[in-house]
């Protein structure tokens, strides 16, 4: 028999919201970095929990400013946090990032071995974990990881948007 709480939630369920609230909490701090990267570049921040929930690696988008094709925020995250942890394998780690991670990225993450992928915004032209295409679900994918998108799903989109509007309306 399943506990219901006196809202009607499950157990999983009200365990999901909890979890939700502290991704929130975490995008929200990932949304105001992404608007000071903004700034200079495309505004995508990551970063990476470990087992106790602390921070061990963080990551903005740095391909223009330093002309680097890998330079998404996703891989500067892994970089810094394989430092830190003295280990490229992410079994027990979240990633929690403003934008679906590209398929380069989804791949990385996939070869890293993380745990879970907690995103805002959906990509559906370039996204490698749902948006146009579940990487994490290929049957190529040696490692199943839990991904979970949509999280200030609104917020996340729209700083994009301004992003790229602010862009075009300069050319």
């Amino acid at each position: 028999m399943r506990d219901i709480f006196e809202n009607g939630n499950s157990n999983n369920e009200q365990q999901k919201k909890t979890n939700n609230s502290k991704y929130t909490l975490w995008m929200n701090s990932i949304l105001r970095r992404s608007k000071e990267i903004g700034k200079v570049e495309l505004p995508i921040c990551s970063i990476i929990l470990d087992e106790r929930g602390r921070c061990i690696g963080r990551g903005v988008n740095r391909r223009n400013i330093n002309n680097d094709p890998l330079g998404h925020a996703e891989i500067m995250a892994l970089r810094q946090a394989s430092l830190i942890k003295n280990d490229w394998r992410f079994n027990e780690c979240i990633l929690i990032t403003n934008l679906e991670p590209c398929t380069m990225c989804a791949s990385a993450l996939i070869q890293a071995r993380m745990g879970k992928v907690v995103f805002g915004a959906y990509d559906k032209k370039r996204g490698g974990l749902g948006g146009s295409i579940n990487l994490s679900k290929h049957k190529s994918s040696h490692h199943k990881m839990e991904i979970i998108g949509g999280i200030l799903e609104e917020e996340c989109s729209k700083i994009l948007q301004l992003w790229f509007k602010k862009l075009r309306a300069q050319k």
